[in-house]
Order: C-alpha cells, then sequence, then structure tokens
C-alpha cells in the first residue's frame, strides 16, 4: 500500500511539474518573435511560478522513495532512477540556463542589451527542461507498467 501511495504522488507531482512545462513548450512560437514590449509583457504571466519548486521537491522526494521501495525489482527501480535522473537533469538545465537568464533581466523586468539571446536562452532552456519532465513521466509509466506485469520466464521445453 505505500508504494502505491508514494508512486500516486510521484505521479501527480511530476504531471504537474510536466504541465508547466508543457504550457511553454506550445507558447515558444508565439514568444520568439514578439517585439520586446509585448515578451516582457507576456513573461508577466509567468510571476509566482517559482512556487513549482515546492511541487518539484515532493516530485523528487516521491521518486527517491518509490526507487528505495522497488529496489527488489530491477526493472521498476531502473526505470524509477531514470525518471529521477530526468527530472535532475531539467533541473541543471534550469539552473545553468533559465535562472541566468531570469537574472540578466530582474525577472524580466528590466531589459538588457542582450535580451534577444536570453530570450532565445530562457525558452529553448524551458523546451529542454519540457522534453527531460515528458520523458520522466514516461519513465514513470514505464515503471508502473513493468511493475504491472510479471517477468517473463523462459523455460526449456522437455524433448519430446
Amino acid at each position: 500500500m505505500t508504494y502505491r501511495i508514494v508512486l500516486f504522488i510521484a505521479f501527480i507531482t511530476t504531471a504537474l511539474a510536466l504541465g508547466g512545462g508543457l504550457a511553454h513548450l506550445y507558447a515558444i512560437a508565439n514568444k520568439l518573435d514578439l517585439p520586446v514590449d509585448e515578451y516582457f509583457a507576456a513573461q508577466r504571466a509567468y510571476d509566482g511560478w517559482d512556487m513549482l519548486g515546492v511541487v518539484l521537491s515532493v516530485e523528487l522526494t516521491a521518486m527517491i522513495a518509490a526507487a528505495v521501495l522497488s529496489r527488489s525489482d530491477r526493472r521498476v527501480f531502473r526505470l524509477t532512477l531514470l525518471a529521477i535522473a530526468l527530472v535532475l537533469a531539467a533541473q541543471v538545465i534550469f539552473w545553468a540556463f533559465t535562472f541566468p537568464a531570469n537574472r540578466a533581466t530582474a525577472n524580466w523586468t528590466e531589459v538588457p542589451e542582450n535580451w534577444e539571446a536570453l530570450r532565445r536562452q530562457w525558452e529553448y532552456s524551458h523546451l529542454a527542461g519540457a522534453l527531460c519532465h515528458l520523458a520522466a513521466f514516461a519513465a514513470l509509466v514505464a515503471a508502473m507498467l513493468v511493475r504491472l506485469t510479471p517477468p517473463v520466464r523462459c523455460y526449456a521445453l522437455p524433448p519430446p
């Protein structure tokens, strides 16, 4: 029962985190060509999204707990570790590319000279993070499906 609760929490929080990433993914084509004033106005829509940090903390905690609880089933364990690695990769991308763009623009309230390069950095880093989260969600789904499917055992047939 504990494993099911932990996995449920991992699924829900990964879906919530993926929702934010997909929002960026769907908006990127419309935002890349906006003029400076419109782009900076559009960025205000993301005010408060830093609260997703709480979701990410719960997500990683639940995934780690799921990995610990599934360590006796290598198939599930490996897929859960893959999901953890993908979420961590999304975080590396965020802190290496997205956060510096946020800082350089004072969270998109100040227009620096290189704002267009920062916009591309910000948008594409969110795209990469969204793809990492999508792959993490897929790994969790695969882990659940593997857990529901008993391992295939091959037995030699007796000679006729």
